[in-house]
């Protein structure tokens, strides 16, 4: 029987953004305070997974000898280092979230069954390889509060309480809404970059939050005068209203994941992302801490 499970490591580095064919104005112009001369640091946490058959022991690898590998081949190379220094791969192509975790693939891939690297730079932003050339995913994990209601105008109270029970109250209910927007693209060879991250952050920003926080959905967005405000509804229009602002920042939408709650979430793919590929990525994975 197959099996994915995740090993979890971690390590502190700091890095620069700086390309030394731009001039200093340009480069700050291009990367802001992450091209100060200092440079700046983060607790990166790793997620190594790996796919495997169960062995006889109830085991697809032995995690001693997996924790072994992650160690001598990434994080005590990495830990307390300066990243643009600490692998030549990183003078060539600066060391951004999606650029680390492709290289610390490239590093694995010849010791351990890996199906994905996922790599934390915080805990609101993150990246995917999978081993795909340059290609690589960026997520941003951001928030907003908002109330709503959850009632189609053409049908009664009663009906819709028996259809959305307490949510059909007529003054409505309000959630801390957590969103995570995942895009796709090819990372740049001498940025290490597959999107503008400022860019990315100001489309989510000025297409999503601003408009949505602090709202009562059905009364202050149109779209929700006439659909009904789940958070399936909710998550479609996030994606439609991010498709273009993505394509323009020369990245593809992959993914919206809306959490309502901590016991609800959904997960809108991109219109460009075919159901066979949103399907694998929705394998069942077997946690290991």
């Amino acid at each position: 029987m197959k099996c994915i499970i995740d090993r979890r490591a971690q390590f502190s580095a700091s890095h620069r953004y700086w390309l030394p064919d731009l001039s200093e104005a340009e480069n700050v112009e291009r990367f802001g305070a992450c091209a100060r001369p200092m440079g700046h640091g983060h607790n990166y946490v790793l997620y190594v997974s790996m796919l495997g058959d169960l062995d006889d022991y109830g085991m697809v690898l032995n995690l001693s000898d997996v924790k072994h590998v992650i160690k001598q081949e990434v994080t005590s190379q990495l830990d307390f280092s300066f990243l643009n220094e600490a692998w030549a791969d990183f003078q060539q192509t600066l060391p951004t979230t999606e650029n680390i975790a492709r290289v610390i693939w490239q590093r694995l891939e010849s010791h351990l069954p890996i199906v994905n690297i996922r790599l934390y730079e915080h805990p609101e932003l993150w990246a995917d390889y999978q081993g795909n050339n340059m290609e690589a995913f960026l997520t941003v994990s951001t928030h907003f509060s908002a109330a709503h209601r959850l009632a189609r105008p053409d049908l009664s109270f009663e009906k819709n309480c028996e259809i959305y029970g307490k949510c059909a109250r007529p003054n409505g209910h309000g959630h801390n809404y957590h969103l995570e927007v995942t895009i796709k693209g090819e990372i740049d060879p001498q940025t290490g970059m597959l999107a503008d991250l400022v860019a990315f952050e100001k489309a989510i920003e000025d297409h999503v939050v601003e408009p949505f926080d602090h709202t009562f959905l059905n009364k202050d967005i149109p779209y929700f005068e006439q659909v009904v405000p789940t958070a399936e509804n909710i998550a479609v229009h996030i994606r439609d209203l991010l498709e273009q602002p993505i394509h323009n920042i020369g990245a593809q939408l992959y993914k919206v994941k809306l959490i309502e709650s901590p016991n609800n979430s959904c997960e809108i793919y991109g219109s460009g992302v075919s159901d066979a590929i949103a399907m694998m990525m929705r394998e069942p994975k077997m946690a290991i801490a």
